[in-house]
């Protein structure tokens, strides 16, 4: 059967490519067909397209099986400029309302879209524990988040089911947040942000794409779900955990005002807000995590 996945040069994406390719047909969407040749493997399929408008790459939907949609700019590059902001919500409803359009012009239509969606959904929820039933929050990662959500709605007039993944802060060793918090540790300057007391939705790269096949291959998945390891952890705790695993320090503190007056209105939304976030869903649905605590998922990937 045939998945076809936008952003699959991405974090995400590569590793999803590489879970799903010996049991599906891979077709990858690229904006930069050549650079995606390279990066992915030869047994996967890469189409062009500009993530904006439909073209010919909508005929690689008609009779697939799903299509997982990740396109979009990343947001923890570079300060949020109101160009940059604006980069941010366009690369997603632009990507998403062309995918929904291409949907909707298919004769054999997918059985399912995926849709990416993040934990910004429910905005800053400080010690308050937040679950799929909890309402949208404010902020703007939580205005993307509820757009492109919105906008992918589309499909479910057209008997398409439609999971929305809320993912957390990925963990893996290249690429994500993982990657850029374990330099200082190196240096034995590891430590954390703000209080530290902070809630930090993490989940392992293999929970990802674990998660994303439970739900593409369950019919009775539907709605929205929390990709977010079932076991909460505050960002103090997760910082002294990975110092322990690289038996490194964890001491230095970087007070949040700090990080405001760099990074400003990201570095707030990114660093110093608070997601107590529990993947009620997938567990309820019989999702089996292979990382239920973060110190497995940081043996597992550091070690």
């Amino acid at each position: 059967m045939k998945v076809v996945i936008t952003g699959a040069t991405g974090f995400i994406g590569r590793a999803l490519c590489e879970g799903l390719k010996r049991d599906y047909e891979i077709v990858a969407l690229s904006r930069n067909k050549e650079k995606a040749t390279l990066v992915l493997d030869n047994a996967i399929k890469v189409v062009q397209w500009d993530g904006e408008t439909t073209g010919d790459w909508a005929n690689e939907l008609d009779g697939a099986f799903c299509v997982v949609n990740l396109a979009g700019e990343n947001v923890g590059v570079k300060r949020w400029t109101e160009r940059k902001k604006e980069r941010i919500i366009n690369s997603r409803l632009k990507a998403t309302a062309a995918v929904v359009e291409a949907i909707r012009k298919s004769r054999n239509k997918p059985k399912i879209l995926i849709q990416a969606s993040a934990m910004g959904w429910y905005g800053s929820k400080g010690i308050i524990e937040a679950d799929e039933d909890s309402g949208p929050g404010e902020g703007f990662l939580a205005k993307v988040s509820q757009q492109w959500e919105n906008t992918a709605d589309q499909v479910i007039d057209m008997n398409v089911r439609l999971a929305k993944m809320r993912f957390g802060a990925v963990l893996a060793f290249q690429g994500g947040v993982l990657a850029q918090m374990i330099k200082p540790f190196k240096f034995y300057l590891g430590g954390y942000f703000g209080s530290g007391k902070q809630w930090f939705p993490w989940v392992s790269i293999n929970d990802v794409v674990g998660a994303v096949r439970f739900v593409m291959e369950n019919e009775k998945c539907i709605g929205a779900f929390n990709v977010t390891g079932p076991v909460p952890v505050e960002l103090k705790d997760f910082c002294s955990k990975i110092g322990a695993v690289m038996n490194r320090p964890s001491w230095t503190i970087i007070p949040g005002f700090i990080v405001k007056l760099i990074l400003g209105q990201m570095g707030e939304e990114l660093i110093l807000t608070s997601y107590k976030i529990k993947p009620k869903r997938l567990t309820d649905a019989g999702y089996e995590f292979r990382h239920r605590t973060v110190q497995e998922a940081l043996k597992d990937i550091i070690k």
